[in-house]
């Protein structure tokens, strides 16, 4: 028979574990997004998504938006409510506007980071693919 010590002791290993585990989840550092197979754009900022309906940019962005966004925005942009929910993006330059000053600025309000900036972290052609699978994902 178990002493109460000993299963004591077991749930607070469990628990400890548990803790790390979610701790964890925002400590990720950004992961690098391969972007070698897709034209590059160059040092200029495009104020349209170059790539919106381009396969492969979907495909990158896709992976690139998992490795770096979901954690906040939620899996296929489904957000849980910590962050905005971005199937509802509007599409199109309007969209692209609002999309690309956020991913870049990211966002601060009375000194604390909503989101970090991406800029000199992802490239220009990371963003657009994320924006690219975004708008695959798109809801009214």
């Amino acid at each position: 028979m178990k002493t109460l010590k000993t299963i004591l002791g077991g749930a607070a290993l469990l628990l400890a574990a548990a803790t790390g585990t979610a701790l964890a989840h925002g400590d990720m550092a950004p992961q690098p997004v391969d972007t070698k197979d897709l034209p590059k754009l160059g040092e200029a900022w495009l104020p349209e998504n170059p790539y919106r309906s381009n396969p492969k940019a979907i495909e990158i962005g896709a992976a690139a938006f998992n490795q770096n966004c979901a954690r906040c925005h939620g899996l296929g942009a489904v957000s849980g409510g910590i962050a905005p929910d971005l199937r509802y993006l509007p599409t199109g330059l309007d969209g692209d506007e609002w999309f690309l000053t956020r991913i870049r600025g990211g966002s601060t309000r009375d000194g604390r980071v909503y989101m970090p900036k991406f800029e000199g972290i992802l490239s220009q052609e990371a963003m657009w693919s994320i924006r690219a699978w975004l708008e695959t994902v798109h809801e009214e």
